[in-house]
């Protein structure tokens, strides 16, 4: 994967991180309405930003690798 594919998809899951926090604030506001979607929102905001975690460092990495070629 070329390294603007890589941030790009960095930026998608910026977005889908966003949007994956603010379903968690909306549903802590409105608690006790809905307090069994804990689980499934808290996981899916968990993925999310797990796997931007985990792009975040393919970029740096295919950055630095970029730097010693």
């Amino acid at each position: 994967m070329s390294l603007e594919d890589l941030e790009a998809q960095v930026k998608k899951l910026s977005m889908r991180a966003t949007d994956a926090k603010l379903a968690l604030h909306d549903l802590s506001e409105e608690l006790p309405i809905d307090w069994e979607k804990i689980p499934e929102v808290a996981e899916r905001t968990w993925a999310v930003f797990r796997d931007l975690d985990a792009a975040r460092k393919a970029v740096k990495a295919a950055k630095l690798a970029a730097k010693g070629a």
